[in-house]
C-alpha cells in the first residue's frame, strides 16, 4: 500500500480581500494512504472545505506542497489543473448538482465522456442500485436516488481520488446510511481512495483514516484499527 499516496506538507491558505487577509488553513500536514477511506472531521468553519478544495484542484494554496500520487498538484498551472479534476478525482457533494433535463443516465455519460479511462455509465448505474431509473429525470427521483446518480456520475470517470463533502447532508438517517455504505462498499472492492468530509463524528469509525481538523489546522490523525461496517454505525 502506498503511504504518502495524498501528502499535505505545511499547506497555508490565506483569502484576501482588499487589505484584508482572513486565514483559512495554516500549517495542515496528513497522508493518506492509497485505497483507504479518510475521513476529515471538524465543526463547520474548521477549514475542512478549504482542505477538499485544494485537494480537489478547485482552489489553491497560500504555502506548502500538495502531492497525489506523486504528482505535485500544489504547483499545477490552469491548464494541469483542469486536467487533473477531469480525469484523476470523483467529486460528490452535499447537494447532488444533477442537470435537471437530463436523465439518470445521461448525468452520468456526460462526466464519463470527460476521462479517456472512463467506465461504461450503464454498468455503473446498475452497480449503484439504479439500472431501472436509468431513463428517470433528477425530479423523479429521490434525494438518495439522486445521490446514487451523483456518485456514479462520480465513479464513471474511473477516478483515483473520490472526493465527498457531507455526502449525507441532505439525506434522511436511513437514506443516509445506505449511501455511505455504497461509498464504503466501493472503495473495498474497487481499490479507490476515498475522502469523506463530515461535521458527524460518528462517522469515523467507518474510516481507515481520520484527520480531526479544528481552527483551520489539523489537530489529530489517527488510524483505524477495526474499521466498522456502517450498517452497525449509530448516530
Amino acid at each position: 500500500m502506498e503511504e504518502n499516496f495524498i501528502l499535505f506538507e505545511n499547506v497555508k491558505k490565506i483569502y484576501r480581500s482588499g487589505e484584508v487577509e482572513v486565514p483559512a488553513l495554516h500549517d495542515v500536514s496528513f497522508s493518506v494512504a492509497k485505497g483507504e477511506i479518510c475521513v476529515i472531521v471538524g465543526e463547520s468553519g474548521a477549514g475542512k472545505t478549504t482542505l477538499l478544495n485544494i485537494l480537489g484542484g478547485m482552489d489553491t494554496l497560500s504555502e506548502g506542497t500538495v502531492t497525489v500520487d506523486g504528482a505535485v498538484v500544489s504547483s499545477f498551472r490552469k491548464r494541469e489543473l483542469t486536467r487533473y479534476r477531469r480525469t484523476d478525482v470523483g467529486f460528490v457533494f452535499q447537494f447532488y448538482n444533477l442537470i435537471p433535463n437530463l436523465t439518470a443516465l445521461e448525468n452520468v455519460e456526460i462526466a464519463a465522456k470527460l476521462s479517456k479511462n472512463a467506465l461504461d455509465a450503464g454498468t455503473v448505474l446498475a452497480q449503484v442500485g439504479l439500472a431501472d431509473r436509468a431513463g428517470n429525470f433528477p425530479a423523479q427521483l429521490s434525494g438518495g436516488e439522486q445521490q446514487r446518480v451523483a456518485i456514479a456520475r462520480a465513479l464513471a470517470k474511473n477516478p483515483k481520488l473520490l472526493l465527498c463533502d457531507e455526502p449525507t447532508g441532505a439525506l434522511d438517517y436511513r437514506t443516509g446510511k445506505a449511501i455511505l455504505k455504497l461509498l464504503q462498499d466501493t472503495c473495498r472492492k474497487s481499490g479507490m481512495t476515498v475522502i469523506i468530509i463530515t461535521h458527524n463524528k460518528a462517522l469515523c469509525a467507518m474510516a481507515d483514516r481520520v484527520v480531526r481538523v479544528r481552527s483551520g489546522t489539523v489537530e489529530s490523525v489517527t488510524v483505524n484499527e477495526t474499521v466498522t461496517p456502517v450498517e452497525q454505525i449509530e448516530w
